[in-house]
């Protein structure tokens, strides 16, 4: 079973005790990351997209998306959005045929639209929820459905129509997205509405992609979860606790964990090069 690769697309520069409590003042760059993962049958699998220059760039972008650009000020790396990375591999936007969506949060669904023949597996009851809220609402939750192909729905799986398994490792219950254990869906409910994290129980050690439990593996492993602006972004911020032990003690029984925005780079040997 092939490990599935990390690569950086985008950085946010804020200060380090943002995302870690008790941390410096010092501006550190935070990750944005997209995964690829070779799937034995179906071939690359992506997990998010990252940020794109729909972000960034653009007069024909709402308002609502040029504050977010605004605030946050995204600073793409060249060369490597996963339209780029995959064609160095010669691997074509229509080779695509699945993405994982982690969540709604415009940092992993950005380039969805660049794939037209990819199916989303997602939580469709997030989706749902999600596209009936009002435009304060949305913003409030990070979610901008400009953002999603206009077909979105037609071409969603929703995780919950995958088989139900009871995950290893003391991750509770899951969803196993290809029905054959090669990549389990453990929901990491807290973050986002919808959110999950994608385990690889095969690999060794075994991997937990936890996504946006954190955002620096220290705060999970030093119980330092960041309080203040940052802790405002959590749908539910119990349960985002509760997401947060539970990836400690994966953690804690020798399993390998990678977080999205983590500064320090979890797989030197393979980033940039799916």
């Amino acid at each position: 079973m092939r490990d599935p690769l990390f690569v950086n697309g985008a950085v946010v520069r804020a200060p380090e005790r943002l995302v870690l409590r008790g941390g410096r003042w010092t501006l550190i760059d935070i990750a944005v990351r997209y995964g690829v993962w070779h799937h034995p049958r179906l071939g690359p699998v992506l997990i998010d997209t990252g940020y794109t220059k729909r972000i960034t760039e653009g007069r024909e972008r709402s308002v609502a998306m040029k504050l977010y650009n605004a605030i946050l000020r995204p600073r793409l790396i060249k060369d490597a959005s996963p339209i780029e990375c995959l064609r160095r591999c010669g691997i074509m936007p229509e080779d695509i045929t699945y993405i994982v969506v982690t969540h709604f949060h415009a940092d992993h669904i950005a380039a969805l639209c660049d794939f037209p023949k990819a199916r989303f597996l997602a939580d469709g009851a997030a989706y749902a929820r999600l596209s009936a809220m009002t435009f304060r609402q949305q913003l409030h939750n990070g979610f901008f459905p400009d953002l999603l192909p206009k077909n979105f729905h037609e071409r969603l799986i929703s995780i919950d129509t995958r088989p139900s398994v009871t995950l290893p490792y003391g991750l509770g219950e899951g969803y196993d997205l290809f029905a054959d254990g090669s990549c389990l869906a453990v929901p990491l409910p807290g973050h986002a509405l919808g959110h999950l994290g994608l385990l690889w129980p095969s690999v060794s050690p075994p991997l937990l992609y936890a996504t946006d439990t954190q955002w620096m593996l220290r705060a999970i492993n030093e119980d330092r979860a960041p309080s203040g602006p940052a802790r405002l972004i959590y749908s539910d911020r119990a349960a985002a606790e509760a997401s947060i032990e539970k990836v400690r003690q994966f953690a804690g029984r020798g399993g390998r964990v990678v977080l999205c925005h983590e500064p320090s780079d979890p797989n030197a040997r393979h980033e940039g090069r799916p």
